[in-house]
């Protein structure tokens, strides 16, 4: 089974929902995952939610019925990036 991966954006001041900034499988994934982990970027593995998001279109809007998964995961990286 090959590896999957999306990259989420959420600029709050320009854009109503999260988008998905990249998406893609087996080596694009590997590439995906590599860029997150050189600018230190917080890496949330879900396979489920992969699968959901690598049905849409890159650029795109996050659809509504998956805003409750995808304020998961950007939870668990605030939490991951808040200084104490």
């Amino acid at each position: 089974m090959k590896k999957k991966a999306a990259a989420l954006r959420y600029d709050t001041s320009k854009e109503n929902a999260p988008r998905v900034l990249a998406k893609g499988e087996g080596e694009v994934a590997n590439n995906i995952i590599k860029i997150a982990q050189l600018n230190n970027l917080p890496i949330k593995e879900d396979a489920d939610l992969v699968e959901l998001l690598s049905k849409i279109d890159i650029d795109k809007e996050v659809p509504a019925a998956l805003y409750k998964a995808v304020a998961e995961v950007f939870s668990f990286i605030y939490k991951s990036t808040k200084k104490e």
